[in-house]
């Protein structure tokens, strides 16, 4: 999808905004096009979705982009769909089909296999990934057919769920639930449980249920953004500090607030605390992240005066 040449003009929009991202489009694509239509002068994401999977891409906007990398943390689920007795050269169903092995297994060992792919677990990253080396992303080694030599990572699925669906057409498939840690590739996943079955697998389909506490519920898609009036767009936005949902809030008085916005430690009576979200009184509105040790409110990041101005005019 490429977004429209027109002309617009740009302006101060902050907040976040949860994107429901439909398949064949990359993540910055989706991520231009929502800028255009919310004529927003800054905006990022919290970590991209493959064009080949759809769901959760919350998108920040203005001030939110100073916090968007705390997102890519947080814990992520997905629904996908396996192609049993086939694997492909891209572990999904965009490569060509490189083997293929008669399917036979019974209830009790998909189970065994279900509890063997939970916990901790060692990924080898796939060469179709976004992964870099050099700078460069591997699936561009892949796509030029070199080989790149990776480690493997240690990530977690905290619950895993497959269920045998219905053969179509004698094919049969299992369907994949998985919460899991960040920097976890579901179609590697995907790919060793086929091979822990015997017969091999590949992703046909991927969808982002839930990414951190935010659910595919509350999103909304590129189209139904666009059917709305310019104002009722803006209304879907999350405020900044939705991103710091999980942190301690501390509350400064003006003098303070002042004096920590320019990078200054406070001292108060607070408890140590690794994660803080730090808001001024008067007016009440967001300054930025912080930790607390011994005593000292310790500064991390900051929103700038610009940003705060703006933040309170659009909140008026």
């Amino acid at each position: 999808m490429n977004s429209p040449r027109t002309r617009v003009q740009r302006r101060p929009v902050h907040g976040v905004l949860l994107l429901d991202k439909p398949l064949g489009i990359s993540s910055n694509q989706a991520l231009q096009k929502a800028k255009w239509l919310l004529r927003a002068e800054k905006a990022g994401h919290t970590g991209t979705l493959d064009p080949l999977a759809s769901g959760v891409l919350p998108l920040c906007f203005g001030a939110a982009t100073k916090f968007s990398q705390l997102h890519l943390d947080a814990d992520k689920t997905y629904e996908a769909v396996l192609r049993l007795g086939q694997r492909t050269s891209t572990a999904d169903a965009e490569g060509e089909v490189i083997a293929e092995a008669e399917v036979n297994f019974t209830p009790a060992q998909l189970q065994q296999v279900q509890t063997l792919f939970t916990g901790e677990l060692l990924q080898m990253p796939p060469m179709h990934s976004a992964l870099k080396k050099d700078g460069k992303a591997l699936y561009e080694y892949a796509r030029e057919g070199v080989d790149i030599v990776r480690e493997p990572r240690r990530v977690v699925v905290h619950e895993l769920t497959l269920q045998e669906l219905p053969a179509s057409q004698g094919v049969r498939s299992v369907a994949v639930r998985a919460k899991c840690s960040k920097g976890t590739y579901i179609r590697t996943l995907g790919e060793d449980i086929g091979n822990a079955l015997g017969c091999g697998a590949f992703l046909s389909s991927l969808r982002r249920v839930q990414s951190g506490r935010f659910d595919a519920s509350a999103c909304i898609s590129l189209a139904e953004l666009e059917a709305l009036s310019e104002p009722a767009r803006i209304t879907q936005l999350l405020p900044v500090d939705a991103l710091l949902h999980n942190y301690h809030a501390i509350t400064l008085p003006s003098e303070d607030a002042g004096r920590f916005l320019s990078g200054l430690r406070r001292r108060g009576s607070w408890p140590d605390h690794d994660q803080v979200a730090v808001f001024g009184s008067d007016p009440h509105t967001l300054l930025g992240t912080a930790h607390v040790r011994a005593g000292e409110l310790i500064p991390e990041r900051l929103l700038n005066p610009q940003e705060i101005q703006s933040l309170l005019e659009s909140a008026a």
